[in-house]
């Protein structure tokens, strides 16, 4: 069905296209047709709808997003794949290779506070003089049936309300997620950054590798989507059985 890409609202003034994007998806996001969680169309199923350009949908969206109404969901344009699967950052890497393969065995190293200043790679934008770290170590079960660790991860997230109690409870039902989840929060958004590093001593006595061989190294730092610090993870993985693939514009 065509929609008008100029409208008049109650005081007669004329409304500009984003402006027409906007109140027409808040409106079905407040009345209920658009459900919490439901993903939009894309932008250009949604430039198509309204006979606008993909900017003037971007503007509209980020206005939406300014108002809460929706968010960006963390880990959409920059994924990890282990074995040629994705790894789904929502539902937990866990749970993600729980479903992959059964060999995988996740043991947590530590629960500790730490400071800020031994936080590797933390965004100004993440606030807090202290963290609580969760360390943990993942080992897959190699062709000769001998356990061979393929992950260090340093997660961090706030010394503060439920999660400072991590260190004496452990993790709530043995997961970061679930335990973030229990805090009230969800990474909504943020930002992941990919390259390749050397083991130091520390790591490498870790992971049972040679110092110096390289590993892909990802920090991932996520908020909320009214702007709060969720998680700060600092993670090597080897590079035999993980990769990361990212996505960028959309198909016509």
């Amino acid at each position: 069905m065509y929609m008008s890409t100029t409208a008049v609202n109650s005081n007669n003034k004329a409304m500009t296209k984003k402006d027409l994007i906007v109140n027409t998806l808040a409106e079905q996001i407040e009345g209920g047709e658009i459900a919490p969680g439901e993903r939009l169309d894309g932008e250009q199923a949604l430039a198509s709808k309204f006979h606008v350009s993909r900017g003037t949908v971007r503007e509209a969206l980020s206005e939406l997003q300014r108002r809460h109404l929706i968010s960006t969901r963390g880990g959409v344009g920059s994924v990890v794949i282990y074995d040629g699967r994705r790894l789904d950052q929502a539902a937990g890497w866990t749970a993600s290779l729980s479903g992959i393969s059964r060999d995988i065995v996740t043991n947590v190293l530590r629960i500790e506070p730490v400071d800020r200043a031994d936080v590797p790679d933390l965004p100004d934008s993440a606030p807090g003089e202290s963290f609580v770290l969760v360390a943990r170590c993942r080992l897959a079960t190699d062709p000769d049936g001998s356990p061979k660790a393929v992950s260090l991860e340093l997660s961090h997230v706030p010394n503060a309300g439920f999660l400072a109690s991590l260190p004496v409870r452990g993790l709530y039902q043995g997961s970061i997620n679930a335990s973030l989840r229990r805090a009230g929060l969800s990474g909504d958004c943020g930002e992941q950054k990919v390259s390749v590093s050397p083991l130091n001593p520390e790591e490498a006595a870790i992971l049972g590798r040679p110092a110096g061989i390289p590993f892909l190294r990802t920090v991932r730092t996520s908020f909320t989507s009214d702007g709060r610090f969720v998680e700060h993870v600092v993670s090597l993985l080897d590079p035999d059985r993980f990769t990361v693939s990212s996505k960028f514009g959309e198909a016509q």
